[in-house]
């Protein structure tokens, strides 16, 4: 026997899939020559093509939802589906903030488990085993499933490479949404786009990230300046983005986001294992930090021990004297 069928809930912003949406059809084509979407919005339409190239045949379009919260309708539509008769043997969600809200009332309508914080997926005919990283990613553990399908795994980002199919664009099916009552009560009322220069902290190829080495807010701006002449997204340790330097859409780490730049820069960031899990699958990682002994060089590819204040202002400079 294999996997027969494979759903992946596909997130869009801006117009197009989310990076997180593209790796997970990725890993849905390994573990089966069937793969399906379930998507929402104003234009589902619009996005199926971009589906379809990373493998989903079939879009189910829950349609646009207004203001409501996707968690109620979503999971709602979801289950209808299963009820149905359409029900695959896997549902891959990202661990986004909808995406794990979706989840959770899922597996109460399908009284049915979740398995939540996937790092990574085997399949072995049938099989499916999930692997999540302990204490920092220094023990893995894994999982699996012993009941009916669907089995529903929410996955981090950056657990696989987005690599396209080539396929055609995806047929887009209408997924009602069934009476919801109460539970579809909570309304948007207002939405804030927190306006950045760049690339996005977790889609950039080069990250440059700011820690409590800085010393205050204000140096923080030597962070940004250098990411700027890099390409690149500026991020934060969790210590500076509690201490009010930076907002949290920049903290990197286990409560953050998870990035797997080209580069990844750590300035002033002594490496805290809540930092190491959301970069240390970076290809290269340089550290800068006075202290020697600091856990990030334990993880960095090159190592520049030296005080920061003396250390990235040289590098702006002879980066713009390059330019």
């Amino acid at each position: 026997m294999s996997i027969d069928k494979v759903w992946v809930l596909a997130e869009s912003a801006e117009g197009k899939p989310t990076s997180t949406t593209l790796e997970l059809l990725t890993q849905a084509r390994s573990m089966s020559g069937t793969v399906e979407a379930v998507a929402w919005g104003a234009d589902t339409a619009a996005v199926a093509g971009e589906l379809g190239n990373f493998g989903a045949t079939t879009v189910y379009d829950v349609g646009d939802l207004g203001d409501a919260l996707p968690g109620s309708p979503v999971a709602g539509a979801i289950a209808s589906l299963v009820a149905s008769g359409n029900r695959p043997d896997v549902i891959l969600m990202p661990a986004s903030y909808d995406g794990r809200d979706i989840a959770a009332r899922l597996s109460v309508r399908l009284d049915a488990p979740v398995i939540t914080n996937v790092v990574n997926l085997t399949t072995d005919g049938d099989d499916v085993r999930s692997q999540h990283g302990l204490f920092g990613g220094a023990q893995v553990a894994t999982a699996r499933f012993t009941g009916e399908h669907p089995w529903v795994f929410v996955v981090r980002a950056k657990s696989f490479a987005a690599e396209p199919a080539g396929g055609g664009g995806a047929q887009v099916v209408a997924a009602g949404v069934p009476e919801l009552g109460a539970t579809n009560g909570a309304k948007v009322i207002a939405r804030h786009a927190e306006e950045r220069t760049g690339p996005k902290l977790d889609e950039a190829e080069v990250v440059v990230s700011g820690g409590r080495g800085l010393g205050g807010a204000e140096h923080y701006a030597l962070i940004e300046e250098l990411a700027k002449l890099l390409h690149g997204a500026a991020g934060a340790s969790r210590a500076i983005v509690d201490a009010g330097w930076v907002p949290y859409s920049h903290q990197v780490g286990q409560t953050g986001k998870t990035v797997k730049p080209t580069v990844y820069l750590a300035c002033g960031i002594s490496g805290a294992t809540q930092h190491l899990v959301g970069m240390k699958g970076s290809k290269n990682i340089i550290a800068i930090n006075k202290d020697q002994d600091a856990p990030i060089f334990s993880v960095a590819d090159l190592g520049i021990v030296g005080d920061v204040h003396k250390v990235v202002p040289k590098l702006i400079e002879a980066l713009k004297a390059r330019s």
